[in-house]
């Protein structure tokens, strides 16, 4: 049998004429571009986190506006569409306008509208307004060719993202932003279709003034798989793309499947949907043969820790949580809870949902991102977060082998960077960094979890073993063991499958570690059933 043939993988490539000329893997999403391009609405908005495709699904909509046809053969869209009409096509993207103050931001629309000037062949006019240019712009466009411009904005966004959480800087950016877009509602009958991406959602009111009358697709569920990867996707025209992978991890296809699945799968942008493979992480995966945090890797925004910072959410309240269907168009600048931000930015996904109440289950989508998560958020708690790396790999490696006396050893060297601040004179500060550490190792860990007879404070599952843990300060392992036998916590789990271990921790505040620890085995396990 001759061997398979690993193919290009196109991840950080977005260019559409790119991957189709030089035979990168491309998974075909034309059929939605045509339903787009196709439906009553001709302005649309749809946010994505970002490394989700909405740059390539942009410019692919450029490619079949300006009639490319010959890139779209074979595709889904090459049978839908019959006359291939170019149109003028005006492309800004907005991602380089990050970290701006005002002029700068408006020297930035100045070079965008040049590049397209250029790229029309239009004279640009002599002006300091961006959108009078804009103005000009689209009517001369639609003067020289005789038919309708369509204009594409990716990552509308991007200048105002990092001064979100800033009460001075945003105003300013905002109105800037919102002087440049007001030519599109003022301009709708020179226009064939607009079509805006990003991350976040800013009101209307304030970043499209009377921008009224735009389709926001992104909780469509027509819409729900036209970023990312489904697995059905996967199971049909990656199919031997994985047969690939297995052979590179030494593993069977359904096992390699199950990898990827568990690192980079679970989101849903809309209720029904398909599970969705973050496109980013899955392509470099296959392309590097190894499983990895690709997409968290290539960078957390930093206005995603000021704003957990600034709501004073916990690591162990980030996933778990109900909303409802207005909680997500809540206008990002008049946020007063944090959800909308996570669920946009994609470290918190649509998990379930409720026609009686009318409520979306909201929770961390995969291990990509929950490790992520806590590794940016375990800066706050050790002064030496570079050493996490050994020292979570050796608990790891001895919780596996069911030997946590040496885990917890290792966790005082941890522990022991812990710098010194009133706010560690609590158990919850010890309980936050046992959460995100037990995190790290890949575990399923919880905290505060209710029994009949109160909360534990960290419940973990291996593969082999429940471990029960509570948490004193300035007490004694002891009375942390007798308080789980107290509150009959092991009752709780008792249908988990697994063998149960109590484990009682004591923190020494002054010492700013754990100082001793007890390990009792459960005596019953469980035979049925699953946490």
């Amino acid at each position: 049998m001759k061997p398979l043939e690993r193919r290009k993988y196109p991840y950080g490539i977005q260019v559409f004429s790119i991957i189709r000329r030089e035979n990168y893997m491309y998974v075909d999403k034309t059929e939605y571009v045509y339903r787009m391009t196709h439906s009553d609405n001709k302005y649309m908005f749809l946010n994505r986190p970002r490394r989700f495709g909405k740059s390539l699904l942009t410019d692919t909509l450029q490619c079949y506006f300006e009639g490319r046809k010959e890139l779209f053969e074979g595709l889904a869209i090459e049978k839908l569409e019959t006359e291939w009409t170019a149109y003028p096509v005006l492309h800004f993207d907005m991602s380089l306008g990050k970290h701006l103050d005002k002029d700068a931001l408006i020297r930035y629309l100045h070079h965008l509208l040049q590049i397209n000037e250029e790229s029309l062949g239009i004279n640009p006019q002599n002006t300091t307004d961006p959108n009078i240019r804009l103005t000009d712009l689209i009517m001369n466009a639609y003067a020289k060719y005789n038919c309708e411009v369509v204009v594409l904005i990716d990552e509308y966004d991007a200048p105002l993202l990092d001064v979100m959480h800033e009460e001075e800087d945003l105003p300013v950016l905002r109105n800037v932003m919102r002087n440049f877009y007001s030519p599109l509602k003022a301009c709708g009958k020179y226009l064939r279709y607009v079509f805006l991406t990003g991350i976040t959602k800013f009101s209307q009111l304030s970043i499209f003034s009377e921008l009224n009358n735009i389709e926001n697709i992104s909780m469509d569920a027509n819409y729900a798989a036209i970023c990312g990867i489904t697995e059905e996707e996967m199971r049909t025209q990656m199919d031997a793309d994985i047969a690939l992978f297995a052979d590179r991890l030494e593993t069977t296809k359904e096992d390699a499947l199950q990898q990827l699945k568990s690192y980079y799968d679970g989101y849903h942008f809309a209720w029904p949907s398909p599970d969705i493979y973050n496109p980013f992480s899955l392509m470099a995966a296959l392309s590097k043969g190894k499983i990895e945090s690709f997409w968290f890797g290539s960078g957390t925004p930093t206005y995603l820790i000021e704003m957990l910072n600034k709501y004073k959410v916990i690591p162990q309240e980030i996933g778990g949580r109900k909303c409802e269907a207005a909680d997500f168009d809540a206008p990002t600048e008049r946020m007063t809870d944090i959800t909308p931000l996570f669920y946009q930015s994609g470290y918190l996904t649509i998990k379930n949902y409720s026609a009686f109440s009318g409520l979306y289950q909201l929770d961390i989508p995969n291990k990509e991102v929950r490790i992520g998560l806590m590794k940016s958020l375990l800066i706050n708690y050790v002064q030496r977060p570079a050493q996490l790396n050994t020292l979570v790999g050796e608990m790891a490696e001895c919780i596996h082998f069911d030997d946590m006396d040496g885990a917890l050893r290792l966790m005082q060297t941890v522990l022991s960077t812990v710098p010194y601040c009133e706010n560690t004179r609590y158990e919850g500060h010890y309980q936050q960094m046992i959460y995100l550490i037990f995190t790290l190792l890949g575990n399923f860990t919880d905290v505060e979890v209710r029994t009949p007879q109160g909360r534990v404070d960290v419940v973990m599952r291996t593969h082999s073993t429940l471990y029960i843990i509570e948490l004193k300060l300035d007490k004694n392992a002891d009375e942390a063991i007798r308080q789980i036998d107290l509150k009959q916590y092991p009752e709780r789990f008792a249908l988990c499958g697994l063998p149960i271990v109590k484990v009682g921790i004591n923190f020494d505040s002054e010492k700013h570690t754990l100082t001793d620890w007890e390990i009792r085995k459960e005596s019953f396990t469980s035979k049925t059933s699953t946490i």
